[in-house]
C-alpha cells in the first residue's frame, strides 16, 4: 500500500483496486503545497470522517472531477447530495459497507460535526467518526484513521476487533488529542499498529507546530511512529 500524507488529517491510499481519499481538505490547507487535480486525479473512494469544513475540503469538487464515491455517515452524505453530489454511500457508527477493493467500518470518535449552511446557520452532520480501511487483499495491512478525537478506552475493542497495522493518529490538541493522550492511546489501546502516523497539527497556528511531544511521549516506542512529509508518498 502506498499512503500519502497531504498535511492536516487528508491521505490518499492505493492499494490493489482502488485509490482512496480520507477527509481531502487541500485548498486552504497551507502544508498541502501540490495541485488538487493532479494529486487527486483517479481517486475511487472518497472517505469522510465527519462534517467539519476542514474534513469535507475539496470533495465535491474532486468527486465530480474523478466521479469518486463518497462515504460518509448518513448526514454528511444527505448535506453533500443537496449540494450536488451524485454518487455516495451512507453508513453509520459501528456499521461497514463493501465497497468491492474494500471494506469500510465507521467506529466511534469524541467530538463534533456541522458545517455552516448559506444562511449562516449552524447544521448539525451527524456523530463524529474513525474510519476502518481493510483491503480484500489480505496482504494489505488494515488501516484505521482515528478522525478527530480524544482518547477513549474502547480504542481497545478496536484493536481486538479488526487489529489495524496503520493508525493515523490526531496529536495537535485544543480540538483533539495532544502529544500525552495521542501516545497513550497508542502505547495502551494499539500495541498491534506497527505504522503509527501523527496528523492534525501544523496546519493553523492554533494547532501544535510539530509531532516532537508525540514522538517523545511514545518513549520506547518511538520506531513505530512515521513522521510523514506532506506530499511525499511511503509504503507499508
Amino acid at each position: 500500500m502506498e499512503i500519502t500524507w497531504f498535511g492536516h488529517s487528508a491521505f490518499r491510499l492505493r492499494f490493489s483496486g482502488a485509490t482512496v481519499l480520507i477527509d481531502p481538505f487541500l485548498t486552504g490547507n497551507g502544508t498541502f503545497k501540490g495541485d488538487v487535480a493532479a494529486e487527486t486525479a483517479g481517486a475511487t473512494h472518497i472517505l469522510l470522517s465527519h462534517g467539519h469544513s476542514d474534513h469535507i475540503g475539496d470533495t465535491l469538487k474532486i468527486a465530480e472531477a474523478t466521479g469518486a464515491k463518497v462515504v460518509s455517515n448518513f448526514e454528511v452524505c444527505m448535506y453533500l447530495a443537496k449540494r450536488g453530489l451524485k454518487s455516495f454511500d451512507p453508513m453509520n457508527t459501528g456499521g461497514g459497507t463493501d465497497q468491492g477493493a474494500f471494506r469500510v467500518t465507521l467506529t466511534q470518535a469524541f467530538h463534533s460535526s456541522s458545517a455552516i449552511d448559506e444562511n449562516g446557520v449552524i447544521q448539525d452532520l451527524g456523530l463524529p467518526n474513525g474510519l476502518l480501511i481493510a483491503p480484500t487483499d489480505t496482504k494489505e495491512p488494515i488501516v484505521y484513521h482515528m478522525g478527530d478525537t480524544d482518547i477513549f478506552s474502547d480504542m481497545a475493542l478496536i484493536e481486538e476487533l479488526h487489529a489495524p497495522k496503520v493508525v493515523m493518529v490526531p496529536i495537535g490538541d485544543r480540538f483533539t488529542m495532544g502529544p500525552k493522550s495521542a501516545a497513550l492511546a497508542m502505547r495502551r489501546f494499539l500495541p498491534g499498529a506497527a505504522t503509527v502516523v501523527p496528523v492534525h497539527y501544523a496546519t493553523f497556528p492554533m494547532l501544535l507546530p510539530n509531532a516532537d511531544g508525540f514522538v517523545a511521549a511514545m518513549g520506547d516506542q518511538a520506531s513505530r511512529v512515521k513522521v510523514a512529509t506532506p506530499g511525499q508518498p511511503f509504503s507499508v
